[in-house]
């Protein structure tokens, strides 16, 4: 019986051995990888180099990084004068990417020296040769068009970046509007269509977006269109316009300051939360952090730039014979009195100088020497376009007009 014991301990030690080896032949297998292709880019194949990849650091520059290839400092002198003419050596800058290319031998020496200024463009410096050549490249662009639209289902920051369109458009879209829209009175549920243009390189990598081609928004019940044209072929200079070639541009921005929002308006009675007393608030308040931009609302001269008790920091300008204005409690002021400044031009940085509880800008307008409410004036529009113009205008916007309102009837 003992010797029977011996046998079926003998048999599964076996048995477990031959589980166990058929448990790593699986193991081996399911680690094996496949090959993986040689990478190759700029025209290279880089299996054939030994390749460094790397950026500009602060402090380096195209000599000091060739210095470090163990060429000498008379290479390096004769790389420079050979490739003047193609490329300036102080133009490298910092955090920008350069590749090189050395030789697989012993000797492991520099073949090809590769910068890259930007996405797109980049220099060859090929050092192979005993005549060292150096040329500009660029890679393929491809433009593609693209549509969104539909209903905001929060800002407009928000509803692109839920559609993977870069922030750069909203920006600019917002800019187009300035004159007829404030985005932060837009309210879900608001309709919008944007046909635009994408960039992408080697036709796989995105870049960004090209240029907008066509936009609306639902503002208050109304829908605005944006349709980019330029009115002078020759200079090219595009402004943007209605469905009807009427200029979006009107002579006042909306706002001296870019997403903020208003704490207290134009009044003839109210309580001054520094002084506890009822008086009139010839202005309307922005509220915003410390240092953001303000910009004036109109181009024109400025008239005053100084301190009182009362205003803290401000600038008045002048913008022509019947309209002028006035930013208040600034922690900065960036213009002088007599300044000609162009619409949109950063005047100063809010604060809260003067008698404010906290930083804003109060933004105060007159009109034929008296103040009024700046945001229940009829303000005047630029000029439209007539004749020829509108023709060739309604004609080009014909296709992208029904692109837009396929997309608002969806």
């Amino acid at each position: 019986m003992k010797q029977v014991f011996i046998i079926i301990i003998v048999l599964a030690t076996v048995l477990s051995c031959n589980k166990s080896t058929d448990k790593s032949d699986v193991l081996g297998k399911s680690k094996a990888v496949k090959p993986v292709a040689e990478k190759s880019d700029f025209g290279f194949n880089y299996a054939d180099f030994n390749v460094i990849q790397d950026t500009v650091k602060n402090g380096d520059t195209f000599g000091t990084i060739i210095e470090k290839q163990n060429i000498g400092d008379r290479k390096v002198y004769e790389i420079v004068q050979s490739v003047k003419d193609t490329f300036d050596v102080r133009v490298i800058r910092p955090n920008k990417p350069y590749t090189m290319l050395r030789s697989k031998d012993k000797k492991n020496k520099l073949q090809v020296f590769i910068y890259q200024p930007d996405a797109i463009n980049y220099y060859i410096f090929d050092l192979r040769d005993s005549v060292i050549v150096a040329h500009k490249k660029t890679r393929p662009i491809t433009i593609r068009r693209r549509s969104i639209g539909g209903v905001l289902k929060g800002s407009l920051s928000e509803t692109l970046g839920n559609a993977r369109v870069e922030a750069a458009l909203a920006n600019k879209i917002t800019k187009i509007y300035s004159w007829s829209i404030d985005f932060f009175k837009l309210k879900k549920g608001d309709r919008f269509g944007i046909t635009f243009t994408e960039r992408y390189i080697n036709d796989s990598i995105y870049d960004g977006v090209e240029e907008l081609e066509a936009s609306f928004f639902e503002y208050k019940g109304k829908i605005i269109y944006a349709f980019p044209f330029a009115q002078n072929e020759a200079s090219g200079k595009i402004e943007y316009y209605d469905e009807e070639g009427k200029t979006l541009k009107n002579f006042f921005l909306k706002t001296p300051i870019k997403f903020s929002r208003i704490t207290s308006r134009f009044t003839m009675n109210r309580f001054h939360p520094v002084q506890h007393r009822w008086k009139a608030h010839k202005g309307t308040d922005y509220a915003a952090p410390t240092g953001t931009p303000i910009t004036t609302t109109a181009s024109g001269v400025v008239e005053q730039a100084g301190y009182t008790a009362g205003n803290g920091n401000f600038v008045k300008v002048k913008h022509n014979a019947t309209y002028s204005t006035q930013y208040l409690h600034m922690s900065k002021i960036l213009v002088r009195r007599g300044q000609r400044v162009n619409q949109g031009d950063v005047i100063g940085r809010v604060g809260s100088t003067g008698l404010a509880t906290g930083p804003h800008v109060c933004y105060r307008f007159w009109k034929n020497g008296v103040q009024v409410d700046a945001l229940k004036l009829n303000l005047p529009n630029g000029e439209p376009m007539y004749g020829a113009n509108k023709e060739r205008f309604l004609k080009q916007i014909e296709p992208l007009k029904f692109k837009l309102d396929s997309i608002a009837n969806l």
